[in-house]
């Protein structure tokens, strides 16, 4: 398994751990000049569970693939941060930003895969 597949993997464990939901993984591979191969899209229920969300994938990341972010955005408030990992970048979003800024809908050309949420 690749480098880029384990950071994969290991976000989306992070995100599972404090239960996010509706996590999607965009493969942005296909398409011409974009910032980074992948996005993962989820969402919390509450600023705290973005936040721990982000701690989450921050620690899970780090433990299996030895890479940081190399930024973490949107702390402050929590409706939607952004964590830039290079290759691969991950999304939380609060319910109504996620509806809002809907970045499912503008990679609409990317490989969409929807993660089963666990429950």
């Amino acid at each position: 398994m690749d480098e880029t597949q384990k950071l994969i993997d290991a976000i989306t464990k992070g995100i599972q751990e404090k239960k996010g939901k509706n996590i999607v993984i965009a493969d942005l591979n296909d398409i011409q000049d974009t910032i980074c191969r992948y996005l993962i899209i989820c969402q919390g229920n509450s600023p705290t569970q973005v936040a721990a969300i982000t701690d989450s994938i921050r620690e899970t990341a780090l433990k299996a693939t030895r890479i940081k972010p190399t930024s973490v955005d949107g702390l402050s408030n929590a409706e939607w941060v952004a964590m830039d990992y290079s290759d691969v970048v991950a999304h939380i979003f609060m319910p109504a930003s996620r509806d809002f800024y809907d970045l499912e809908h503008l990679w609409e050309d990317a490989r969409l895969t929807k993660i089963e949420d666990i429950d």
